[in-house]
């Protein structure tokens, strides 16, 4: 039988990156509160926080308003997307030179397997190390690192000593190391979930891995068979090198349930930013926007719409999902999450010659 080694996995993550990146480009925000994200007048919110303003309680998608009141001396800063998704870039560059298996999450965070990399003479630890030097010699930025033995030990790890850490879980150590932690920590647990287990007596993830299978599926179905394998660090999951993408898209939670029209619109404003940031920069359009709301009872829904013509600007993907938004606002209706998306992507040139076909046609076809 051909002997298989134990995988090894990293899990990258940037510290408070839009932030981070700010403080980067101007140094006289070094070591002071940076906010980034929309103006409190228009109702905008927190796309991301420095180290120093989360000292007073600033998180994301909190209500800017809410974050200049716990912190009044925070500088605020509009995001710039076109710049984050360079970084990205870059990043993605040096995880690539380290090994072709990187399954990018995020702008901001990627899954690495390090597996055939690790000698006797170089471990994991000492290719995540390496990775993290890397990064801020050649961006002036840091990041976070996890390193377990599957995906889901790595990330959680990775989030465990912020800023700049760095937490190895051995093998084997999983489920010494994940007995502790509450258990909105594994993947699939969201509030919904984590209300159930409570009310159940299940707190920490150490209580979730002593219920029995019987129990788990009779109250979560297949679901629960699934967060106890979690919860015993058993995750055979594969980090998936990132294919032709289909579809791009930004969504946010918001810090308070909001049925305010303005609010929702500048949101929706905010996420067609990112997403046609990301298509300019990738020369793509889309022909289909779509808009992803979840209520406050957690009903999730979407609408979308396919467009005669295909859009690749930040503008043309706002303008779409806000005609997408205003039949779903209503006074009695309040809304915890917003997500913008743009499928059916293809190359701005195609996109071209397309617009130059529908012209020919409307002008009485071609010669």
């Amino acid at each position: 039988m051909e002997f298989l080694p134990m995988r090894q996995i990293l899990h990258a993550d940037f510290d408070a990156f839009y932030a981070s990146v700010e403080q980067r480009e101007d140094p006289t925000l070094l070591g002071k509160p940076v906010v980034v994200g929309g103006r409190p007048e228009l109702r905008g919110v927190v796309a991301s926080a420095s180290y120093e303003a989360r000292g007073f309680g600033v998180r994301s998608a909190m209500p800017m308003r809410t974050a200049l009141q716990r912190c009044p001396h925070a500088i605020m800063v509009n995001a710039d997307f076109r710049l984050y998704n360079q970084v990205s870039r870059q990043v993605m560059s040096i995880f690539r030179n380290i090994t072709s298996l990187v399954e990018p999450l995020s702008l901001d965070e990627a899954f690495l397997d390090v597996t055939d990399l690790v000698t006797d003479e170089e471990s994991a630890t000492d290719i995540a190390i390496k990775l993290k030097e890397k990064v801020r010699a050649v961006l002036g930025l840091t990041i976070s690192v996890g390193v377990a033995s599957s995906k889901s030990v790595a990330k959680i790890a990775s989030d465990m000593d912020k800023p700049d850490g760095l937490t190895v879980v051995a093998c084997g150590e999983e489920r010494e190391f994940l007995a502790p932690l509450t258990v909105e920590k594994l993947w699939g647990v969201g509030p919904k979930t984590s209300e159930r287990l409570s009310q159940a007596g299940v707190l920490t993830v150490g209580d979730l891995s002593s219920k029995t299978n019987e129990w788990m599926q009779a109250n979560f179905g297949q679901v629960g068979l699934q967060m106890k394998r979690l919860s015993l660090g058993e995750d055979q999951s594969l980090v998936v090198v990132s294919r032709e993408r289909k579809s791009v898209s930004a969504e946010m939670t918001l810090a308070t349930d909001s049925n305010d029209p303005e609010a929702l619109y500048d949101l929706v404003r905010r996420l067609s930013d990112r997403v046609g940031t990301d298509l300019e920069y990738r020369g793509i359009v889309a022909k289909t926007v779509k808009l992803k709301l979840r209520l406050a009872d957690y009903t999730t829904f979407t609408r979308q719409e396919t467009l005669i013509s295909p859009v690749g600007s930040a503008e043309g993907i706002a303008e779409a999902a806000a005609k997408l938004l205003l039949p779903e606002l209503s006074t009695e209706r309040f809304f915890r999450l917003v997500g913008v998306g743009a499928g059916g992507l293809v190359p701005s040139s195609q996109a071209q010659i397309h617009m130059e076909s529908m012209i020919q046609l409307r002008l009485g076809g071609f010669e």
